[in-house]
C-alpha cells in the first residue's frame, strides 16, 4: 500500500496550454491558484467576490480538491486591474492576457504532477528507476465521481429531475437558497430549479455517470485484452465499435437499463451527451523521481487532458 495526499502540498497540477493571448479581448484569462478547493467551489467564491455570474468564468478541467492546483480560467468582462488585486484564502489569481473565446472544457494540451507518496516500500522505487516508459490503463479517477456525482448524473439521464434535485441539495448547497425559491414559487417545476443552476455542474454529473460506465467497460475489456484500442464513452452518438467492446457494452447497457437514446435529455437538451472516444491505455510521460527517502518518493509527470494522476499513483505502486 502507499499514501497520499495526507497534506495538500504532497498533489501538487498544473496545466499545460497551448492558448494564445492577446493584449485586448472579451475575456480576461488568468491562472487560478488554489489550495483545498475544487474547482466548482473556487469559481463559485471568484462569482461571489466579483459580483458575477459563474457561467461567465470558463475553465478547462476539474481539478482536485485536496491538492495544490494551478489552471487557467476566462473571466467575463471584467477589469484587468480588478483581478490583478483579487485575493481571497487559498485562492489567488495570476493575471495573463486576453482571449476572443471563454476556455472551455477540454481546452488544454496536459497536466504537470509533482506527487509526494508516502508509506512505500523501497524496492518499488528501484524498480521505477529501471524504468522511465508507462502504459497504463486510462481510468477515469475517483475524484471525477465524488460523492453522489454518478447517482445524480443517472436520475439526470432517466429523467427523474425531483429526486436528482434532491440529491444535489445535499451534496452540492452551493444553490440551495435560490433553487428552494423557485421551488416555491413553481412546486413541481424541478426542472426550472435545475436550470438556476451552472450549465458545467449539471454536465459534470452526467459526465460521471458515463465515466462510470466506461471505467466498468475498460475493467471487463482488459481482463482480456492489452490493445490500446479507443473505447467509446456511451452516448447518443455511439457507433461502429470494436466487436469485443460492443458485446461488453450491451451488457452493461442491460444491467443498468439504460440505452444510447437515454442520453438524449429532451426536457434539458443542454445536458444531452452524444459520447466519443477514449484510449484504453495512456503513456506516463516525461517521468522523473524528484526525491527519496527511507519510505517516501516524490515524483514528477505528464499526462495528457482527461487522465488521471491517482490512477498513475495506483498503476506505478
Amino acid at each position: 500500500m502507499y499514501k497520499i495526499k495526507e497534506k495538500p502540498d504532497d498533489f501538487i497540477v498544473k496545466e499545460v496550454s497551448d492558448l494564445k493571448l492577446k493584449e485586448l479581448g472579451k475575456y480576461a484569462v488568468c491562472i487560478l491558484k488554489k489550495k483545498n478547493y475544487t474547482t466548482m467551489r473556487a469559481v463559485s467564491q471568484i462569482a461571489n467576490a466579483l459580483m458575477i455570474k459563474a457561467k461567465d468564468i470558463g475553465f478547462a478541467g476539474i481539478k482536485d480538491k485536496s491538492a495544490v492546483t494551478e489552471q487557467f480560467i476566462s473571466v467575463k468582462s471584467v477589469d484587468k486591474g480588478r483581478l490583478i488585486k483579487f485575493k481571497l484564502k487559498d485562492i489567488s489569481l495570476e493575471f495573463k492576457g486576453y482571449s476572443n473565446n471563454p476556455i472551455s472544457l477540454g481546452d488544454l494540451k496536459e497536466n504537470e504532477f509533482i506527487i509526494t507518496v508516502k508509506a512505500i516500500d523501497t524496492k518499488k522505487i528501484k524498480k521505477l528507476e529501471k524504468n522511465k516508459k508507462f502504459l497504463m490503463p486510462n481510468l477515469f479517477g475517483e475524484q471525477r465521481f465524488s460523492k453522489n456525482n454518478v447517482a445524480i448524473g443517472k436520475l439526470l439521464l432517466k429523467g427523474d429531475f425531483k429526486n436528482a434535485l434532491n440529491l444535489i441539495l445535499k451534496t452540492n448547497p452551493d444553490c440551495k437558497d435560490e433553487i428552494k425559491k423557485s421551488i416555491k414559487k413553481n412546486l413541481n417545476d424541478f426542472v426550472g430549479a435545475l436550470k438556476l443552476m451552472p450549465k458545467k455542474l449539471l454536465i459534470l454529473y452526467v459526465h460521471a455517470y458515463q465515466s462510470y460506465l466506461w471505467n466498468i467497460c475498460l475493467e471487463e475489456y482488459v481482463k482480456t485484452n492489452t490493445k490500446n484500442i479507443e473505447i467509446p464513452l456511451i452516448g447518443f452518438g455511439t457507433e461502429d465499435m470494436d466487436k469485443k467492446v460492443e458485446k461488453i457494452i450491451e451488457d452493461i447497457m442491460e444491467k443498468e437499463n439504460v440505452s444510447f437514446r437515454s442520453f438524449i435529455n429532451r426536457s434539458m437538451p443542454d445536458i444531452s451527451l452524444e459520447g466519443g472516444l477514449r484510449n484504453a491505455f495512456i503513456e506516463i510521460k516525461n517521468f522523473e523521481i524528484l526525491e527519496k527517502g527511507k519510505d517516501f518518493v516524490k515524483i514528477k509527470f505528464r499526462l495528457s487532458k482527461g487522465s488521471y494522476a491517482t490512477e498513475a499513483v495506483k498503476f506505478l505502486f
